[in-house]
């Protein structure tokens, strides 16, 4: 069986779709999985072996009728037998409706839903990852609650290695600290981070602190790092990500995909989160992540000694 989805948003949108390819992996051991992501969300699928094939479309673009009929012409290409959209708007419907796919799959709420041959009701309050797990009652699919599970390649496994030996911490413990995105307003502020790694410093100086840079974090770190001495490692893809916090004691960052991958491997996770907040879906009896949320919608508003309260007082 050949599988389309179509699934907007930026690395952690694609991290969230993970278990729905996984729950169409088991069912169709067989399948042949294509998707359909903004270029810059390519690299979620380096940790995925589910997935066969990556179409790249920028979904917020401004598409002109030849960049939808270049996407279309690619699709029909194909000749997929199923697909699943996770957009709501009329452009993607009308797009696979055109396609000829047999078997597509929306939800109730698109905007063109009747051009789907079957649709499914996914309430917006929901965690991503519930509402993607949806689609797959056009199916008449069980959508149970699955983890994101991720392949690490070992060449990245390898880089993670070599890190830890330039760092010094290959023998000992570590705890990575990722800051976000680039100084943006909604990050949680620089004297923050300061104050947990001073704080961290003090109380634990044997437990190394190792601060996570990636693409779109390296001014934020460039910033921090003119602060205070530290240890940083350089993740250039996702793998190498999923690498180094594969090997930490604990790792503390808002709620991001770097959080997300830590908690897929089962890492000790301290996510700060607003009241908004829905990448990390709360899960019963998880006693290795913990949410340091705060009460308004500001990162800012959560104080290093809440952090820090979580980390000492378990």
């Amino acid at each position: 069986m050949r599988v389309l989805a179509l699934v907007p948003g930026g690395i952690s949108d694609q991290l969230q779709f993970f278990p729905t390819l996984t729950t169409i992996k088991a069912t169709y051991p067989n399948a042949d999985i294509a998707v359909v992501v903004e270029p810059i969300s390519k690299s979620a699928y380096r940790v995925s072996k589910a997935v066969s094939e990556i179409i790249p479309f920028s979904y917020q673009g401004k598409n002109s009728p030849a960049d939808w009929a270049n996407l279309l012409g690619i699709i029909r290409d194909r000749e997929f037998e199923l697909v699943l959209c996770a957009s709501d708007r009329w452009e993607e419907a009308v797009m696979l409706w055109l396609s000829g796919i047999p078997t597509r799959i929306g939800y109730s709420s698109a905007q063109a839903s009747w051009l789907y041959t079957h649709t499914v009701t996914a309430a917006a309050q929901q965690y991503p990852t519930s509402q993607y797990q949806a689609l797959l009652q056009g199916l008449a699919m069980p959508a149970p609650s699955a983890p994101i599970e991720l392949n690490v390649p070992e060449r990245d496994i390898n880089w993670a290695d070599e890190q830890r030996q330039v760092l010094g911490v290959a023998d000992s413990g570590y705890v990575v600290m990722y800051p976000g995105l680039n100084m943006q307003a909604e990050d949680y502020p620089l004297d923050s981070w300061v104050a947990i790694i001073d704080d961290f410093q003090s109380k634990q100086p044997q437990l190394a602190v190792v601060v996570l840079e990636t693409a779109d974090s390296e001014d934020f770190v460039a910033v921090l790092s003119r602060q205070r001495s530290l240890k940083m490692v350089e993740a250039s893809n996702l793998g190498q990500v999923a690498a180094i916090l594969a090997g930490a004691d604990l790792v503390i960052s808002p709620d991001s995909y770097v959080s997300q991958v830590a908690t897929a491997l089962q890492v000790f996770t301290l996510v700060l989160q607003t009241k908004q907040s829905k990448a990390l879906p709360p899960a019963s009896g998880e006693t290795r992540v913990l949410g340091v949320q705060s009460a308004t919608d500001k990162l800012a508003d959560i104080k290093p000694g809440d952090v820090l309260q979580k980390v000492w007082g378990g």
